[in-house]
């Protein structure tokens, strides 16, 4: 990727001021046409968004987009709207036992107004508040309930596959549980004992560290520091690790670039929160030293930022949905020059490029002046992904971030006509994530504190 040194967050005020009204207008259109009965809107077919029975995993980032497109528009009407909505369809998500993606649907919303309530961008309400907080340590529970234990004492949560399945997503959704601990929540067993929210947040994330990113520490070929696989593989008679998989990518040896990107952003997020815990606390909730720990997150951070930068983006910071697809190779050097959302061999995936520029900023904030270099990147991919052709300004197209990608291997996404690959449609999650990474630089270019999961 070509980051660009001279990037600033400053130069983006104008693309962010259209950017928001775009997705003011957008937000309203998908509310209105929505009917709840199909399901939550997963990702557009010609440009109107559409349900895809699965998990209902994208709900959260209908509303969060909602909330976040009020909350940087100071638009209060919009922010009621998305508490209405959060309020009326979110519940059964806080106490949904099949799936790993709390952190999702929990955080983009209630997670979300209990921020803004503290920011006093709401006015206050003392049972608004107590709703927003139960809502938030259930989830993280609930979410820490899904444990598998391994042998050598750590452990992780099981994604919707089974107990025997460890996924890269996670590391996104561990704020859930991180949240929870910080409001003084647990999980509570048999005989009263206590499950510790934080110490099962580190250990899983100490677990992928172990089990999903690659550190170039042997000799398999495959072996890229900073490259991680979609899925691990645990014999669950003895907790043996027995393989890597992948639901969404191309191999369990290729970077499957949206899953990067969730390892980005999470283990950035959880370093900015460990620096508001103190050594003794985490030590008591965890029983490790708080800096042995930090020490492995901040190596997976760098080396999947790292990763990003060197060997999966494009010239202009997108990449394409895997670095192993087989059709790059028709594409010649393709990272040597912007990346072509409409070639004619393999898609882009825009919404890994906006998940993994927040990885790039936060990390970089994290880092301070050692992070200069991280903190370019992040703004430089921003720049890219809020002009034509990744953000949608046709006002018909209700989507916000064009060349989202969902499910390359099982063909889910939509391919316009005369095409040969999907482009040109949107995703709830890439969208979302957009809005995030807007309202973080413009926090920055504000000279206001970032917004942060622990900031409740």
């Amino acid at each position: 990727m070509n980051v660009d040194p001279a990037a600033t967050a400053a130069e983006l005020a104008r693309p962010i001021r259209r950017l928001l009204a775009l997705a003011a207008a957008k937000v309203r259109s998908i509310d209105r046409s929505w009917v709840p009965a199909k399901g939550s809107p997963v990702f557009t077919v010609n440009g109107r968004y559409t349900a895809r029975g699965w998990t209902e995993w994208t709900q959260g980032f209908q509303f969060g987009s909602i909330i976040l497109a009020g909350d940087a528009t100071g638009d209060d009407k919009l922010i009621q709207l998305g508490k209405r909505r959060t309020i009326k369809y979110m519940l059964p998500h806080v106490s949904h036992v099949g799936v790993h993606d709390h952190g999702f649907n929990t955080m983009s919303t209630y997670g979300n107004l209990l921020r803004l309530l503290k920011e006093k961008r709401m006015p206050y309400d003392g049972w608004e508040e107590v709703v927003y907080r139960n809502a938030i340590c259930v989830s993280g529970a609930v979410q820490a309930a899904r444990w598998s234990a391994l042998p050598d004492g750590l452990g992780y949560i099981y994604s919707f596959n089974g107990p025997h399945s460890l996924f890269v997503d996670t590391m996104r959704t561990l704020r859930v549980m991180s949240a929870a601990w910080k409001l003084g929540h647990a999980l509570m067993h048999e005989g009263d004992r206590k499950a510790d929210l934080l110490k099962r947040a580190v250990f899983h994330a100490l677990a992928t560290s172990h089990h999903i990113i690659f550190h170039g520490d042997s000799d398999h070929t495959y072996d890229v520091p900073g490259r991680t696989a979609h899925e691990a593989i645990f014999n669950r008679k003895d907790g043996a690790f027995r393989s890597r998989a992948t639901q969404q990518g191309y191999s369990p040896f290729s970077t499957w670039t949206r899953g990067l990107a969730w390892a980005m952003l999470g283990y950035a997020e959880q370093l900015e929160f460990f620096k508001t815990v103190t050594p003794a606390r985490f030590k008591a909730a965890c029983g490790l030293a708080k800096s042995k720990v930090v020490r492995d997150f901040e190596r997976c951070a760098r080396q999947t930022c790292d990763h990003y930068l060197r060997d999966v983006t494009a010239a202009d910071g997108i990449p394409y949905w895997d670095d192993g697809a087989p059709g790059l190779a028709k594409l010649g050097d393709w990272r040597s020059v912007p990346a072509d959302p409409y070639n004619d061999h393999e898609p882009v995936d825009s919404s890994a490029a906006a998940i993994a520029a927040q990885g790039l900023l936060r990390f970089g904030t994290y880092l301070g002046s050692r992070g200069k270099r991280y903190t370019q990147a992040g703004l430089t991919v921003a720049r890219t992904l809020m002009s034509e052709p990744y953000l949608s300004t046709n006002k018909r197209h209700q989507g916000l971030l064009l060349h989202s990608v969902y499910h390359r291997p099982n063909g889910w996404d939509h391919i316009p006509r005369g095409r040969k690959i999907p482009c040109g449609e949107s995703s709830m999650w890439g969208d979302y994530h957009l809005l995030e990474l807007a309202n973080l630089i413009q926090r920055k270019i504000e000279r206001k504190p970032d917004p942060a999961f622990f900031k409740i």
